[in-house]
């Protein structure tokens, strides 16, 4: 049970095991039906109402309809329980025909049900202790006697009764530690009973909260993927694409001013608008590429990449040379996370390197693959600039299949981007 919970008792409306509250009913109602049925008059004895016992009965099950949680309540609550037990039990003693009955066990058992409801595991440890504590002492203090079973209503002729005076004592004893020992695995039956549904009820809270939060993250993950990638387009449309609709712009400005003044170098403003326009169209494509599932669209990963290098050549106007050693088919996972490092490094050298020729080589080795990318543009100081959107995002797509990067760069001498992942094949899935 949670005892943090808002609601300081548990009641009928929020039990959190309705059943174990209806078994109590069921144990009170035997319980009334005992008191009246040991009571029935026998030989010599008068028929006299237990009042006080049902009465204590009646408001013992009262008492169930409103459990206390915190902790003084629930203590002064058990320790009423007890009490009326101990009131019930001794007006049962005084019973002319008394029986086991009269020692109320379904009290205990109700008592030790609850406890497990309104108390931590210290607290439901101490309060059946003490229960178990307070029927074998009153057990053993009404078996001091060994003239009750002689008083049953059966008669018995005085040189038999003192004859049977020393055995009587043995049985007991004997009966003592039988009603003890039955009592005591009914009471630790039902406190492991109990304890048991709690665990599972509050496991199972646990996990519907654990799944509660990990959907949360979830979709916390989702969003800041989607904020992630919107902010990618964003800059990519402003870096590339915003930048050739600037420079078309001026063209066409230039060629209207010329138009009627000088019509040749109009046309030349013309031709270069057409040309930023197409430059302009490559990259919407590449961008369009770039958000696409399966940028492979079932094809090889040799053929997907030619064709990007072919587009990239043709709109950079960059010398590209592949080389392709890939004997074995990769996994589908393995071939897209390729292409992806591929495509963002061309795009970096297309925007930052400034450079004449790209080498392109991807190969399985032993050990895996390797894809290394090389340019001889500028350059750049590596240890001072590794904060770039595009290498940051080439080195998450490597980490995330355990892969290793190096780069290799310094002003004037160019950038070698290498990549290595262990082996992966389409056979595997995995690398």
């Amino acid at each position: 049970m949670n005892h943090d919970s808002k609601d300081p008792f548990i009641q009928l409306r929020n039990h959190p095991f309705p059943v174990l509250l209806y078994l109590e009913w069921g144990l009170l109602a035997v319980g009334l039906f005992s008191v009246l049925l040991v009571s029935l008059p026998a030989r010599r004895v008068p028929f006299q109402l237990p009042f006080i016992p049902v009465i204590i009965i009646l408001i013992f099950g009262l008492m169930g309809l409103r459990l206390p949680t915190a902790k003084n309540e629930a203590r002064v609550h058990a320790a009423i329980a007890l009490i009326l037990i101990f009131v019930a039990t001794l007006i049962g003693m005084r019973s002319r025909t008394f029986t086991v009955l009269h020692l109320y066990p379904f009290l205990y058992i109700i008592l030790v049900t609850r406890s497990c409801l309104m108390f931590r595991l210290v607290g439901r440890i101490t309060v059946t202790v003490s229960a178990f504590t307070l029927f074998l002492w009153v057990l053993l203090y009404r078996l001091q006697s060994s003239d009750w079973i002689l008083n049953l209503g059966v008669r018995i002729p005085v040189p038999l009764r003192e004859r049977l005076q020393d055995r009587l004592k043995l049985l007991n004893l004997g009966f003592a530690l039988t009603t003890a020992l039955l009592m005591g695995l009914a009471l630790l039956f039902i406190f492991l009973l109990v304890n048991a549904l709690l665990s599972e009820r509050q496991s199972k809270e646990q996990m519907a909260i654990a799944n509660q939060q990990l959907r949360q993250y979830a979709l916390r993950v989702e969003t800041l993927a989607m904020e992630q990638e919107r902010n990618r387009i964003a800059r990519d449309i402003h870096d590339s694409l915003g930048h050739s609709l600037t420079a078309l712009n001026l063209q066409l400005e230039g060629a209207v001013r010329l138009w009627q003044i000088n019509p040749n170098q109009a046309q030349t403003f013309l031709r270069e608008a057409k040309q930023m326009g197409s430059m302009a169209l490559q990259e919407v494509r590449q961008s369009v590429s770039a958000m696409r599932a399966d940028p492979l669209q079932g094809e090889g990963l040799e053929a997907t990449i030619a064709r990007l290098v072919q587009d990239f050549q043709r709109s950079t106007k960059i010398l590209t040379a592949c080389h392709f050693h890939l004997p074995n088919p990769l996994s589908k996972e393995l071939n897209i996370t390729v292409y992806r490092i591929v495509q963002e490094a061309l795009t970096n050298i297309s925007k930052h390197a400034h450079a004449t020729q790209v080498n392109l080589d991807i190969q399985t080795l032993d050990l895996g693959l390797q894809v290394v990318i090389q340019d001889n543009g500028q350059g750049f100081e590596w240890q001072q600039n590794q904060t770039g959107f595009g290498l940051q995002g080439i080195r998450e797509r490597v980490l995330a299949l355990g892969g290793q990067l190096a780069i290799a760069s310094a002003p004037g001498q160019g950038c070698q981007i290498t990549v290595d992942f262990p082996h992966c094949n389409s056979d595997s899935g995995k690398p």
